[in-house]
């Protein structure tokens, strides 16, 4: 089955679609491993990672294209990608769409802030007009009909927390983005209140009771810190279908890798030992088996002959011998 296809009966199931952000391939089999559905890939984990800067427009439409590639050759899941503002206007949309589907992305998201962009929760953001977007929205469901009808588009709407925005004005461009035939709408939102996202849903179920929501369960916000935050089942409840964490994985590395530096340049060789000990019997043991060595090692004996003698006669990893 096409990843499209599988994505798009996600949106049809009954169930919520809690997706974590990941930012490189083993990040994205890392969490098909986990036993996620899945997956979505954000452009401030990209940008972050592959440049050590804020999302910001920073890097291009082939830069993401080809990163995305990458994830979807290290995955089976469901990839749903950020595509920025579109990374232009309504041909480079077009383009964007062609783009993301060849490289195997099953869906992706737009936003209305005017190039160049930045995160959602980076304050100074500035919308394009309602026309352009709505523009921008239509040429990528028209390409996607064209080219792979279960290319799933979602459309995002900054209008809440930009320069002059409201949630009235966020309403109403959730309702237009909808009228253009994408198949979900995003609220970005600049906090966990829980008013304007109840508002929000309330007021696209009345006017498009069909037209799922995606929903941000933004890392910015400290949600254990507020006195009654959403839950997922709240969120699906209120018509939010799809939730993400976009940087879940940028923020559990961060820690993780922040953790074993600062032992390894206190504790030298010990904080090694230590990590191996912590991760002895666990899934991630092994960077061989996450990098599937051994499917490689099947493939070279399957097409190479002698492959099989080789790797039995001489020294490193072989699955088979470690049982």
């Amino acid at each position: 089955m096409r990843r499209t296809t599988r994505l798009k009966q996600l949106i049809d199931a009954p169930d919520i679609l809690v997706m974590p952000g990941v930012h490189d391939a083993l990040g994205a089999r890392l969490a098909e491993a986990a036993g996620f559905t899945a997956v979505t890939a954000g452009g401030y984990g990209a940008t972050a990672t592959l440049l050590g800067q804020p999302d910001s427009s920073q890097l291009s439409l082939t830069e993401l294209s080809e990163m995305y590639s990458r994830l979807c050759d290290a995955t089976t899941l469901p990839l749903l990608a950020d595509a920025d503002t579109g990374f232009g206007n309504v041909t480079n949309v077009a383009r964007t769409v062609r783009l993301y589907e060849k490289a195997g992305v099953a869906g992706l998201f737009i936003e209305d802030q005017v190039f160049p962009k930045r995160c959602g929760h980076i304050a100074g953001k500035v919308i394009i007009s309602e026309d352009q977007a709505v523009g921008k929205y239509r040429a990528a469901v028209d390409t996607r009909d064209r080219m792979n009808p279960d290319f799933v588009i979602i459309a995002r709407t900054d209008a809440f927390g930009a320069v002059g925005g409201s949630l009235q004005e966020s309403i109403r461009r959730g309702r237009a983005y909808a009228d253009a035939g994408v198949d979900l709408v995003w609220p970005e939102l600049s906090s966990p209140d829980r008013e304007p996202a109840v508002a929000f849903a309330k007021a696209m179920r009345e006017s498009h009771p069909n037209v799922p929501l995606a929903f941000n369960y933004s890392s910015s916000f400290k949600w254990h810190k507020d006195a009654n935050p959403f839950t997922f089942r709240e969120l699906g409840e209120l018509g939010y279908k799809f939730i993400f964490i976009t940087l879940f994985a940028a923020h559990a590395g961060m820690y993780a890798v922040w953790n074993a530096m600062d032992e390894l340049v206190r504790d030298q060789e010990q904080a090694q030992w230590r990590l191996e000990k912590t991760k002895d019997g666990h899934p991630t043991e092994s960077h061989h088996v996450m990098a599937r060595v051994s499917h490689f090692q099947e493939l070279e004996k399957q097409y190479i002959p002698g492959s099989d003698e080789r790797i039995k006669g001489s020294a490193g990893y072989d699955e088979k011998r470690m049982h």
